[in-house]
């Protein structure tokens, strides 16, 4: 007789271990409080599912920002490679973009979803819909499961739950709940790859986008984290591309101070030199309108507010430690960080299971039998298709574990 094995949470790490486990043979029920598989996977990539990345191994983990050590035996288990031979061998054709990101053909995630769900469907997967688990506990050799729609026993259960993010998609934190019970430590919670918002005022900049800039985080002193590229300002915030890498990097941190460098191809003599040419060519202009040759609009009179220069003064009129100011500024724009977006609008949790508890393969090391996947533990990475490639990796880590017991 085969092991009987809950998963619990029908997302992207349940679905693949429901998928792994009854591949081996395993008798398997997927508890799923949602009305259907994958809610939170339809809306990834921005409806597009970005399931991978095309690189190596060692590429996927120096993209890791917690847990990377933890996630080694995984990911070298189940690469990028794998994973795209195994969506191929599910039907789903797929095709890579820019930066290696691995996307479905059709752009289309709910495509995902279905070549997912099929496939559990052909192996007989009892997939259990609108059932909300309230607990999970050792009775004896077994495990009990309380659901909504009754109580089943089980040799193995592996939790696949989520984080906290998008809470609409049924992303509410039970699986910390569930590993609480059984002794585990939960590292706390926090928004990742989300908006950073700021003391400063800067409404007046709101929907403004920069390229070519180079944004820097800082705690005590200490440099946590640099990225370049392209960003965004909303009504209080900061994001974008490389806004978001920052937060996964600042997100457990207080006193952060992000340095703004708007002009990171020029040093401060260059730059310095390049206002003179502006400011000679056009002496008798305010100031605001020789610096649009340098910023846009918004932005220029903002650089000057914060400078402490006249905006509407004449050129002729500048001091040499106002130049000097006005440099220094577009080089190193300080903004005080008081938190982050909520949850709502995060793409993924920072924080989760506590890995000291937990193998590298998934079980527990306080509760034989109990197994973790995805999201739900202390594990997360960079945008690029690399906190999916952790979800699957991990499922398939912990679905050869359990399947290697059964044998």
């Amino acid at each position: 007789m085969s092991a009987r094995v809950a998963v619990i949470g029908g997302g992207a790490a349940g679905m693949a271990a429901a998928i792994a486990l009854a591949e081996g043979g395993a008798d398997v029920t997927l508890f799923e409080h949602n009305e259907k598989l994958g809610k939170k996977l339809y809306i990834t990539g921005k409806g597009r599912c970005n399931l991978s990345n095309d690189c190596e191994a060692e590429d996927v983990l120096a993209n890791v920002v917690h847990g990377d050590k933890f996630l080694r035996s995984a990911i070298y288990g189940f690469t990028p490679k794998d994973a795209m031979a195994f969506f191929e061998g599910l039907g789903l054709k797929i095709k890579v973009e820019r930066g290696g990101r691995v996307f479905p053909v059709s752009d289309k995630s709910s495509d995902v979803i279905k070549a997912l769900a099929s496939r559990i469907d052909s192996l007989g997967v009892d997939v259990r819909l609108r059932a909300q688990v309230s607990d999970i506990r050792r009775e004896g050799e077994e495990f009990v499961v309380d659901a909504s729609i009754g109580k089943e026993k089980f040799d193995f259960v592996v939790i696949a739950t989520g984080g906290a993010s998008y809470p609409s998609t049924g992303s509410t934190g039970d699986g910390y709940k569930f590993a609480e019970r059984f002794g585990h430590a939960i590292v706390r919670p926090t928004p990742a790859l989300t908006a950073l918002k700021v003391k400063q005022n800067v409404s007046g900049l709101k929907g403004l986008s920069l390229k070519n800039v180079r944004l820097t985080a800082f705690c005590g002193g200490r440099e946590l984290k640099s990225d370049f590229g392209e960003m965004m300002f909303t009504d209080c915030a900061l994001t974008g591309p490389i806004a978001l890498t920052l937060s996964s990097y600042v997100t457990r941190e207080r006193g952060v101070t992000l340095s703004l460098d708007l002009k990171p191809a020029l040093d401060e003599k260059t730059l310095d030199n390049r206002l003179l040419r502006e400011f000679d060519s056009r002496k008798n202009q305010d100031i605001k309108n020789v610096m649009r040759a340098l910023l846009p609009e918004r932005l220029n009179v903002y650089a000057l507010e914060r400078a402490g220069v006249d905006a509407s003064q004449k050129v002729n009129a500048l001091q040499r430690e106002e130049r000097a100011r006005i440099v220094a500024t577009l080089k190193d724009m300080r903004f005080d960080v008081t938190g982050t977006a909520p949850f709502t609008e995060a793409v993924i949790t920072s924080g989760g299971v506590a890995l000291k508890d937990v193998k590298p393969d998934g079980e527990s090391k306080l509760q034989a039998g109990l197994y973790f996947a995805g999201e739900v533990l202390d594990v997360d990475a960079l945008t690029g298709g690399f906190n999916l490639q952790i979800a699957w990796a991990t499922a398939i880590n912990a679905a050869r574990s359990i399947l290697k017991k059964m044998r």
